[in-house]
Parts: C-alpha cells; sequence; structure tokens
C-alpha cells in the first residue's frame, strides 16, 4: 500500500514538472528587463498623465495674462418699443418720423442682427498671479514624483531579478541533491539486498527522496511566480517563464552619502507641494484686494442676417473690488492657511521617517554582511562533513540516518547561503535607492 502511495505521488509530481518545463522559457538580462520597464511599464504611464494632467492646469492660468476673445451673431425680431427703437439707432436706419409718438408707442416689429466681438483683458489679478504659481509647483512636484517612480521601479525590478535568480538556485541546489538522494537510494537498496540494511533504513531514504522531489516543485513554481511578477512588471500578458542570462553572485557598491539628501526627487516634491499650499494661500489673502479688467468690443448691426450696415465699437477698464461674499474668503484663507502648515508638517515628518530608513537600512546591510560571512564558513565545513560522511557510509561505517541528516543540512545550508547572498544584495539596492539625488 505504500509503495503504491509513493508511486501516485511521483507520478503527480513528475507530470507537474514537465508541464512546468514545456512551458516557453525565455533568457532575459537585467539591462532589457530595465529598458522593456521604461518603456511599457503602467506605474510609469499612469505617472507620466499625472504630468500631462498637471501641466494642463499649469496652462489654465495663461488667463491670467492672456485675452479671452469671443465673436457671438444673435439674430432678433421684435415689436417692443424700447427694443425696436434702439434696433434702429443700432442699424443707423433712424429717420425724422421714427419719433412719432404713435410709432414710438406701438411700433411695427422689426428684424436685427449683431455680429460682435468682444475682447477682456486681465490687467491686474495678484490672486490669479499666486494661483497660477500654486499650479507650476503642483506641475513639478509631479514631474518629481514621475522621476521618483522610475528610481522605485528600477529598484523594484533589481529585486525581482534577483528573486528569480534565487528561484534559479533554488532548482539547481534541489536539483543536486535529488540525485544525490537517488544515488544513496540506489546504494541503499543494494545493501538491502545484500542484508547490510535494514527496510526501514530503505523507507528513510526514499522519505527523504520524496521530500527533496516535494522541495524541488515548490522552488519551480517559485520560479513561475518570479516569473510573473517580472511580466506584471514589463506589462507582459503572455507570462511566460524567464530564465535570467547572469547567475546570482554577491555584488559590491561603494554608498556615495551617508544621510538622506534633500535633493531627492520625492523629498523636493514634498518641498514643492508645501510651496503650492502656501502659494494657495496667498492667493485667498489676495483676493481681498481690487480687481482691474479691461475690456472691449467691435459691433456690426443690419436687419438681415450676416450683413453689416452699421458698425460701433466700445472700449474700457472697470475696477471691481468685492467687500463681503458672507465671510466665505475669510474661512477660505482659514482653510488654505491650515493646508499650508499641514504640508510643512508632512514635510518634516517625511524626512524624518526617510532618515528612519535609512537608519534601519544600513542595520540590515551590516547584519547581512556579517550574516554573508558566517553562512560561507558554515557552506564549506557542511560541505566537508557530507563529503566525509558519504565516503564512510559507502564503506558501512556510518548510519544512514546520519548520511539523510548530513544530506539535508548540507542542501538547507546552500539554500540559506544563496538566501543570504540575495539579503545582501537586496540591502545594498535598497541603500543605493534611498541615498540617490
Amino acid at each position: 500500500m505504500k509503495q503504491r502511495i509513493y508511486y501516485i505521488i511521483t507520478v503527480l509530481l513528475l507530470t507537474t514538472v514537465f508541464t512546468l518545463n514545456a512551458q516557453e522559457v525565455i533568457p532575459i538580462s537585467k539591462e532589457e528587463v530595465l529598458h522593456i520597464v521604461s518603456e511599457k511599464n503602467i506605474d510609469l504611464k499612469i505617472s507620466e498623465e499625472e504630468f500631462k494632467q498637471a501641466r494642463a492646469d499649469y496652462r489654465q492660468t495663461n488667463a491670467v495674462f492672456l485675452p479671452n476673445i469671443t465673436v457671438s451673431h444673435t439674430g432678433m425680431a421684435t415689436t417692443n418699443p424700447l427694443m425696436a427703437f434702439g434696433s434702429k439707432l443700432n442699424q443707423e436706419i433712424l429717420t425724422q418720423n421714427d419719433f412719432n409718438p404713435d410709432l414710438l408707442n406701438d411700433p411695427s416689429q422689426i428684424e436685427n442682427f449683431a455680429t460682435k466681438l468682444e475682447i477682456q483683458q486681465p490687467l491686474l489679478n495678484l490672486d490669479g498671479f499666486y494661483q497660477r504659481k500654486a499650479a507650476k509647483s503642483k506641475m513639478e512636484a509631479t514631474a518629481l514624483k514621475k522621476e521618483r517612480t522610475s528610481e522605485y521601479l528600477e529598484f523594484e525590478v533589481e529585486k525581482a531579478y534577483m528573486q528569480l535568480q534565487l528561484a534559479y538556485k533554488a532548482v539547481e541546489v534541489l536539483e543536486k541533491a535529488l540525485k544525490a538522494a537517488n544515488a544513496n537510494k540506489k546504494l541503499a537498496d543494494d545493501n538491502f539486498k545484500q542484508g547490510y540494511l535494514q527496510r526501514a533504513d530503505v523507507l528513510k531514504v526514499e522519505v527523504r527522496v520524496t521530500e527533496v522531489k516535494n522541495q524541488l516543485q515548490t522552488a519551480k513554481s517559485n520560479v513561475k511566480n518570479a516569473s510573473d511578477y517580472l511580466s506584471f512588471l514589463l506589462n507582459d500578458a503572455s507570462y511566460v517563464v524567464y530564465l535570467p542570462s547572469d547567475s546570482l553572485t554577491v555584488t559590491n557598491f561603494q554608498m556615495a552619502k551617508e544621510s538622506i539628501s534633500e535633493s531627492r526627487p520625492d523629498i523636493k516634491a514634498m518641498a514643492l507641494a508645501t510651496n503650492a499650499y502656501k502659494a494657495v494661500n496667498k492667493a485667498d489673502k489676495m483676493s481681498f484686494l481690487p480687481k482691474l479688467n479691461a475690456f472691449g468690443s467691435y459691433e456690426l448691426y443690419d436687419d438681415e442676417i450676416f450683413q453689416t450696415g452699421a458698425k460701433g465699437y466700445l472700449f474700457g477698464a472697470q475696477l471691481s473690488w468685492d467687500i463681503f461674499q458672507g465671510s466665505k474668503r475669510f474661512a477660505k484663507a482659514q482653510k488654505s492657511k491650515a493646508e499650508y502648515e499641514k504640508s510643512k508638517l508632512q514635510y518634516t515628518q517625511y524626512v524624518a521617517k526617510s532618515n528612519l530608513e535609512l537608519n534601519k537600512a544600513k542595520r540590515l546591510f551590516i547584519d547581512a554582511k556579517n550574516k554573508l560571512d558566517l553562512t560561507t564558513l558554515a557552506l564549506q565545513q557542511y560541505q566537508e562533513s557530507l563529503r566525509i560522511i558519504t565516503n564512510r557510509f559507502k564503506e558501512g561505517l556510518e548510519k544512514t540516518s546520519d548520511l539523510l541528516l548530513a544530506e539535508t543540512n548540507y542542501a538547507q545550508k546552500q539554500l540559506e547561503y544563496y538566501q543570504t547572498i540575495f539579503e545582501y544584495n537586496y540591502a545594498q539596492s535598497y541603500l543605493k535607492f534611498l541615498t540617490k539625488e
């Protein structure tokens, strides 16, 4: 019964492995991933659209300087005494008879068609100037946010690529472990047939083979998971299996700065956002001041459509001052002042949190370095121990349980070693990301 269950499990595992291996495997380098991400990643496209939106908002503030020009053509018919008299006057067709009281009080229907060109030119709108300044700060902050998004994706690509490398390393280690386990199983079977081992020892070896197969299948699933995440970053819906063109190795870098730089794009963006809130508050305060605007129009009149029998123009300037709007402006200025003070506190908090993250990342890097040194020595020790025990087992001088334990420890230590390399490289990449200017 046990042998039948073992056979069924083995068949299922091999079927899954063959299915994974049958998928298309595409070699890819980290440079290729970075290039494709810079062109196709959705987060970058979203940040680009956000920048365009902020730029459009800024361009709308050109209305503070540029004129507002409208053209209209209006047609009407009326017997209203005032409108009829005014229409004849505009058309320059008024005669002496039109002053007859009977005609003035009860005029005949008159048609009037007017073509008008109107221009409104802002001259002095101080609140609009500060609103434009706020929009510009927001646009610049959005551009920096886009830049930081690109830097974050570069960091995320490095992490995802290292995860893929680590997954393949795990597969490599476990395939070697499975090969060794199968060799030991064959040796155990031969010793059992010769009467050197008991059936219980053979079953232990078979259990070890099954455990390694299960671990290998999990490692291959991790390869697929890492490839899927890479496909997500690349905006690739095919979700193929990627193969890194280079292996996971220890990398080193020289950290340029030991502290967070205020010129880092996201921190500069926070500062610009604070400036934008400050400008909005200034604009709300300036709304209490009067506004000066010029205006003018050129008008064409006739009793037939699209004709120009008479013409005239008008121009002037208007100084307007909203004295009181039911305390609405006071409340609006108070709100923008609170938003400005809040943004200053958020900036201070963000910088402090960034420095906190940097200190934490430094300790993480030191811990990873120490762990890498220790794991390297331990791996060498377990490798030598396995070699000695394997040779003694072949000579019948070691128990099966000791060999299995040595094999397990060595495989685990190999996986731990590559995991530590990943943690060490990741800590370096994170430090590089945090200290980038």
